[in-house]
């Protein structure tokens, strides 16, 4: 399973990455920009950046991803499953804003939002399906 956790981070990674180069650049997303999906929308709205700064939530998911996979390389298995916590309660906000807040969805967003899902779920089986033990410290 900490395969897949690294995976889903590097993937993460990469699409954290992308929003955050096509904020700085105002560059035009690979994405419907009209109807319910609608990225340009989701991250033009207040909610596109951390707490009204110029810093856009895509940097904060560069933050996660990369957190997520060092803590899954270094087999920190109590402090993953903190960290995935942490990320599933920022997703399920985040889903509450776009939906409701902005009216709108963002397909990139969305990915982010299931890799995470795909994380927090790998965490789980490890944790109570693999036996979920720290290794021991030598």
């Amino acid at each position: 399973m900490r395969l897949v956790v690294v995976a889903a981070a590097l993937a993460g990674l990469g699409v954290s990455v992308y929003l955050t180069i096509v904020h700085a650049n105002s560059g035009a997303l690979v994405c419907s920009s009209s109807g319910l999906v609608n990225c340009e929308r989701v991250l033009a709205s207040g909610y596109g950046t951390i707490l009204g700064t110029p810093i856009p939530t895509s940097a904060a998911g560069i933050l996660w991803f990369a957190l997520s996979g060092g803590l899954a390389l270094a087999r920190l298995r109590s402090a993953q499953l903190a960290w995935s916590a942490l990320g599933l309660l920022t997703v399920l906000y985040l889903v509450y804003v776009e939906i409701d807040l902005v009216g709108a969805l963002c397909v990139w967003c969305t990915a982010a939002h299931v890799l995470v899902l795909i994380t927090v779920v790998a965490v789980l089986t490890e944790r109570y399906a693999g036996g979920g033990r720290e290794p021991a410290r030598r």
